[in-house]
């Protein structure tokens, strides 16, 4: 099963979570704060993180673009907070899905199951299987990427930012975290090196390229 924070202020919904978390056999992890989110997360990684907006100190949106630097594991945002704006801005930054309090225990535990299973699926596609959107296919095994079995001619670090977009789409990765993962270096906020890569991507993928959109004040994210 699973390793799941749950960072939520209210300790009797944190708690509450808790004991419904570990009913399905799951090991939780829990936060009041988001410093103290920030911490566990570099200590011990989870699996899925659930992370409420409106936290003491650091508030959801910014745990959650600090966390999309240098982890992938799901995130669901809880809020009080129903507008559309509030639950794009919440995506945008990096959370994958968004529960409006008051919600029923149920659906959050269903919504958790669906966020688990993504990760199942994202890591058998990632590991060994063909990535497609459209006509777009990229091939990790021979190294091969294509529109309309038209092949395309990527240099091996494009080929590598494609292959990190396309298994993750909608997520938005920051470019930080692109060039740390791609090549391995730290970016010291030196952007040039990840936006003239996305630059010539964009241009090779002609329209497809179109859905390689930047995501203001983050970086990129693939859209599905």
């Amino acid at each position: 099963m699973a390793l799941i924070l749950i960072v939520e202020d209210e300790r009797d919904l944190n708690n509450l979570l808790r004991a419904q978390l570990e009913s399905e056999g799951h090991e939780v992890a829990q936060a009041f704060d988001g410093a103290t989110a920030l911490r566990a997360v570099e200590a011990r990684p989870p699996d899925l993180i659930i992370l409420d907006w409106m936290l003491p100190g650091k508030d959801g949106l910014t745990v959650c673009r600090q966390v999309r630097q240098s982890h992938l594991m799901p995130i669901m945002m809880l809020t009080a907070r129903g507008e559309e704006v509030d639950r794009v801005l919440g995506l945008e930054v990096g959370a994958d899905d968004y529960l409006t309090k008051p919600f029923g225990m149920r659906e959050a535990l269903a919504r958790v199951r669906a966020l688990l299973r993504r990760v199942a699926f994202d890591a058998q596609v990632g590991g060994t299987g063909v990535l497609s959107l459209g006509a777009l296919r990229l091939n990790p095994t021979d190294h091969t990427v294509s529109i309309a079995d038209e092949p395309l001619d990527l240099t091996p670090r494009e080929f590598d930012v494609l292959a990190l977009l396309m298994a993750h789409p909608g997520r938005a990765f920051s470019r930080d975290y692109l060039v740390e993962r791609v090549w391995g270096l730290q970016s010291d906020g030196d952007d040039r090196l990840i936006d003239s890569h996305i630059m010539r991507l964009r241009k090779k993928l002609g329209d497809v390229g179109d859905r390689i959109v930047t995501v203001w004040g983050v970086g990129y994210r693939l859209t599905a």
